[in-house]
């Protein structure tokens, strides 16, 4: 006998509102994106299961100014689509970065084509460098990275994504600040631009932004209409329409 998993209020609604025909969805003056937008967790009340609560703060930050809000609602940020949600729950799978190859030697000062050379699976390496980033941050600037100015913000990041931040002076020889960058930026992007059933851009936000199409069947022929704006709204995996 398979025990089914308990579905929660949000799941429960949204299955209850895409099951509705089109028309009445129009009808009842709502869409089918607008519908998984609501079934889907408000990032103020979200609770991280992988993070901390301290290291949660740092990447609510982080992300936040990597993929800032554009302003007047013009595009949406990173924290608009749930992209901190995207990271904790893939963090938070013991599937993600299980098929790294983790049989050393390692060299962390390799060139990149030479592939993964961290001793570390992703979980691990986020949870060491945001303790040195705090660290460093704190003997800096008395602060947590997420009590900074934007602009301190700023400059902390683009000190990690240069090595302006040295690891090894922190007591941590297998690992370089650049590489704790790029698989947040990384991740970043994932989340923002990935399918909403997977956690992050949420309401399909920031595919409406880029014109993306989603996972229509076929648009074909728009690929060769160069400079033309896309008509149609994005689809996701699910079937949800934007």
């Amino acid at each position: 006998m398979l025990l089914q998993k308990p579905t929660t209020r949000r799941k429960f609604l949204l299955g209850s509102l895409l099951a509705l025909p089109l028309s009445e969805l129009v009808f009842k003056g709502i869409t089918a994106a607008q519908a998984a937008e609501l079934a889907a967790p408000e990032l103020a009340d979200y609770k991280p299961i992988f993070f901390s609560a301290d290291e949660w703060q740092f990447i609510l930050a982080a992300t936040d100014r990597l993929i800032p809000a554009g302003g007047n609602g013009k595009a949406p940020g990173a924290l608009e689509t749930n992209v901190p949600i995207f990271i904790d729950q893939q963090l938070h799978s013991e599937e993600f970065g299980s098929e790294i190859y983790m049989q050393g030697p390692f060299n962390i000062n390799a060139p990149a084509t030479m592939g993964y050379q961290i001793p570390f699976r992703p979980q691990q390496l986020y949870k060491t460098s945001i303790k040195l980033v705090e660290q460093w941050t704190q003997s800096t600037y008395q602060k947590s990275f997420h009590a900074l100015t934007e602009q301190e913000k700023d400059d902390v990041l683009t000190k990690i994504s240069k090595n302006g931040i040295d690891f090894a002076a922190l007591g941590e020889e297998n690992l370089k600040a650049s590489q704790f960058f790029s698989q947040l930026l990384s991740d970043t992007k994932h989340g923002y631009l990935a399918d909403p059933m997977y956690g992050g851009n949420k309401g399909m936000k920031a595919w409406i932004a880029i014109g993306f199409p989603g996972a229509r069947a076929s648009f074909t022929e728009w690929v060769k209409q160069h400079n033309v704006p896309y008509p149609l709204g994005p689809v996701s995996i699910k079937g949800e329409r934007a």
